[in-house]
């Protein structure tokens, strides 16, 4: 119904995962705070940290298995999602160092029927700016992803798909892409992209835990995946990861994902050149916004501290991967939920430990300097809500400063980097005002973890309800024979969270009619006689269909 995963994790915006007491040790506080988070009959994590080739921290928090009480070590298995893309854009460039293909080479090459194919190249495949859409936003996806499918019928599922943009004009992270480049290195080798992988990266580096993930044929150790809502865990869509490919079908286990970027960032898979090359942000066109996205990988930073690392996400999988080149470490953070119980984010965690274990070289960075020029009366031109699409941005100008609150997050002081721009101190995210031509602010530019967008404004008019007025629609709906959707409330701010997928706030276009945006879609909230709510009627992509309201 909604849109799926799209096999990505990023950041949360600004939840901060946990903080570490100074009295204890790092071993001793990472593991007191993971097993806190993980306490319960609840799904898990596994952990690695490294730095300089050795291992100083690992370990298994949670459930592999919640019902057979399999807790999760070091050596669990869990599928990877999008931290396989660096595995795919690696057999890509590795085969580009042989000669066999090149970064220039068109699409149609590949696949000469392929709709617009001759204007796509392989470099604009590696680093979403292709203008493909991706087959995971199409909204039939998610209900067609539990049954096997051919790759070249995939292909043959998406390739008509109107683009999002001309090819190079823009960024949007695309699962279409690295699906075909994953079929692109088995047309160069010869062999399907498993077996290209096993025989050129897994058994050379000793990657004996990894793999494509094949549904009928699961590895031994692996997790379950699981789902979180109301309050509680179920088994998650159980994607059949023939529908991921190069996008995302991988397995594996912290410890190979160590080895794995122990040898990326140490010279044995790649040249100079190509690692130079996979670890440098695509130069996008003025005024587009998306991420520092190299070939398979994201330039981050942690606390101020260069990285490059990338998460993962599909229904039941949570993953991330991060390496800070100048210190030589190495933060691997797996989770077998998504959606995920609270303070499970491995990207939250991941950059929580590596601050942490780094600690010392953090403190000797030169302090982000604020602006105490800027005049605090015209912090009221900033004030307002700015459309996040999954949260809105309440921003508020109170006596001499300027709050900045996203849905579900605390509210936090930001700080002046100059007359427009400004910076959180609680972590690492910046926001910069737009004005129009009339001087006033028209949008919001946020920058955190490597990516960058921009969240317009709400006008002063509109529309918002108070909570009274939103209370009748709490509540759960039938969504088909399968599927629920759970309708919540936080003050006035309605949550919708259908069966399997995260919960994402909708807003009011009336009284009664709420819309999702991160995704066309719609709810009208239908009453009876007696006032009461009996249904939602769902529209998207030009139908419609009644969900009763369960009682």
């Amino acid at each position: 119904m909604l849109k799926p995963p799209r096999l990505l994790v990023i950041l949360p915006l600004l939840a901060a995962s946990f903080t570490f007491a100074a009295e204890t040790s790092f071993e001793e506080e990472a593991t007191k705070r993971l097993r806190e988070v993980t306490a319960g009959d609840s799904s898990g994590l596994a952990v690695l940290v490294a730095r300089d080739g050795k291992i100083v921290f690992q370990g298994g928090f949670g459930f592999a298995d919640i019902e057979k009480k399999t807790p999760i070590s070091p050596d669990t298995k869990f599928r990877i999602g999008s931290i396989s893309k660096q595995f795919t854009a690696v057999a890509v460039l590795r085969l580009a160092e042989q000669g066999k293909l090149s970064l220039d080479d068109s699409l149609a090459k590949f696949f000469p029927d392929f709709p617009g194919g001759k204007e796509v190249n392989l470099r604009q495949l590696m680093t979403h700016t292709s203008g493909l859409h991706s087959y995971t936003d199409k909204p039939e996806f998610i209900g067609r992803v539990k049954e096997p499918i051919e790759p070249a019928k995939l292909i043959e599922w998406f390739k008509d798909d109107k683009p999002d943009f001309a090819p190079g004009k823009g960024f949007h992270y695309n699962n279409s892409a690295y699906f075909l480049l994953g079929e692109i290195v088995a047309k160069v080798s010869g062999k399907s992209f498993g077996e290209h992988l096993k025989e050129t990266i897994f058994d050379p580096l000793e990657m004996m835990d990894s793999g494509i993930y094949v549904n009928s044929n699961p590895p031994t150790g692996m997790a379950n995946g699981y789902s979180y809502a109301d309050g509680k865990l179920s088994a998650a869509l159980d994607w059949d990861m023939t529908w991921a490919g190069g996008a995302g079908a991988i397995y594996s286990t912290v410890g190979d994902l160590f080895r794995w970027n122990e040898a990326l960032f140490g010279g044995k898979v790649l040249s100079e050149a190509s690692l130079n090359a996979a670890t440098t942000p695509v130069e996008l066109p003025p005024n587009v916004d998306g991420m520092n996205y190299g070939y398979g990988l994201m330039m981050l930073a942690v606390k101020r501290l260069p990285a490059v690392g990338h998460g993962g996400g599909l229904n039941g999988w949570s993953t991330y991967l991060v390496r800070l080149p100048e210190q030589k470490c190495t933060v691997v953070v797996l989770a077998n939920a998504l959606p995920p119980p609270p303070k499970h984010s491995p990207g939250g965690i991941a950059h929580s430990l590596a601050a942490q274990l780094l600690k010392d070289e953090i403190a000797k960075l030169p302090p982000v300097t604020e602006d105490k020029s800027v005049d605090p009366k015209t912090f009221t031109d900033f004030a307002g809500r700015y459309d996040y699409k999954d949260s809105i941005l309440t921003v508020t100008a109170e006596e001499d400063g300027l709050f900045a609150q996203i849905t579900g997050e605390p509210k936090n002081r930001i700080f002046p980097k100059s007359k427009d721009a400004f910076f959180w101190k609680v972590t690492d995210a910046e926001v910069t005002f737009l004005r129009d031509e009339k001087g006033q602010v028209i949008t919001a530019r946020h920058s955190q973890g490597g990516s960058n967008f921009r969240a317009a404004k709400f006008p002063a008019d509109a529309i918002q309800l108070t909570p009274e007025q939103v209370e009748p629609f709490v509540g759960q709906y039938r969504y088909g024979l399968f599927s629920v959707m759970t309708v919540t409330r936080d003050g006035a701010q309605l949550f919708a969270q259908l069966t399997g997928q995260p919960k994402y706030p909708i807003f009011p276009k009336s009284e009664t009619e709420f819309e999702w945006r991160v995704v066309p879609a719609k709810a009208q909230f239908v009453k009876g006689d007696d006032g009461k709510v009996t249904k939602a009627v769902h529209h998207q992509s030009g139908t419609s269909f009644d969900a009763p309201k369960i009682k």
